[in-house]
């Protein structure tokens, strides 16, 4: 040490040599073990979103048509009604709509989508989706118009198993529909409010014989009803 060092540097000094054998104050040992400064502190860094958007909001880019006989058409519409981009799928004679054509996962996952029905007096909203190895759709006013329900559940589809529910869809309005799905549990949300909370441990999930099969894995579709949609999200859960 030098003979004119401040009495501060000093007492370091003898402390480190104590301590850590060091003879300077400002040795990489003792700079390793000082505490870290608010400039120097490591930060966590922000995982990005798990969120995962499906519709770009201006084109089908990873959609195509379900290719229903007699389907309406499935377009963009690039501003419905000052409410920015949605996807429009027209009412057919029977069945609309469109396909997901990228993975999805096949289950721990939640969906979000916004719907609108604009005109049609049934289904305005047939959401299909993965379940395990199996797949179901999530009916938002069938048969008619209010039958409400997941098709199928060991061989009964959404107007006659545990599920079935009749509620009123009232036209131009939106709806958020959020669909749960993990190993043993099927949830649904329309507004917030839960309408579906089902036990699948020892069910069977099926989907509904017919065309509807075409929106396998991933897919929305309408009965005779026109719909927009203007969100459609999805991420995994625990």
């Amino acid at each position: 040490m030098k003979p004119n060092a401040s009495l501060p540097a000093l007492l370091f000094a003898v402390t480190a040599l104590l301590l850590n054998g060091c003879a300077t104050p400002d040795c990489d040992c003792c700079k390793a073990k000082a505490p870290a400064t608010a400039t120097t502190a490591a930060k966590t860094p922000v995982p990005p979103s798990a969120t995962q958007s499906l519709f770009d909001g201006k084109t089908l880019k990873g959609w195509k048509d379900s290719n229903f006989a007699g389907g309406g058409e499935v377009r963009v519409e690039p501003d419905y009604k000052g409410q920015g981009p949605v996807i429009w799928i027209d009412a057919g004679q029977s069945l609309s709509g469109i396909t997901f054509t990228n993975p999805v996962p096949k289950t721990d996952f939640e969906v979000t989508v916004e719907a609108l029905k604009i005109q049609g007096s049934d289904f305005f909203c047939g959401l299909t989706f993965p379940v395990g190895a199996a797949h179901a759709t999530l009916v938002l006013g069938g048969w008619g118009g209010a039958t409400t329900g997941i098709s199928s559940i060991d061989g009964q589809d959404a107007s006659e198993n545990d599920t079935t529910k009749f509620l009123t869809y009232e036209k131009n309005k939106w709806y958020r529909i959020r669909m749960k799905v993990t190993a043993k549990r099927l949830e649904t949300w329309l507004n917030d409010e839960k309408i579906v909370d089902q036990d699948i441990s020892d069910r069977r999930i099926s989907m509904r014989f017919g065309e509807i099969e075409n929106s396998v894995p991933f897919g929305i579709a309408t009965y005779q009803t026109t719909t927009v949609v203007r969100k459609v999200e999805i991420k995994p859960v625990q």
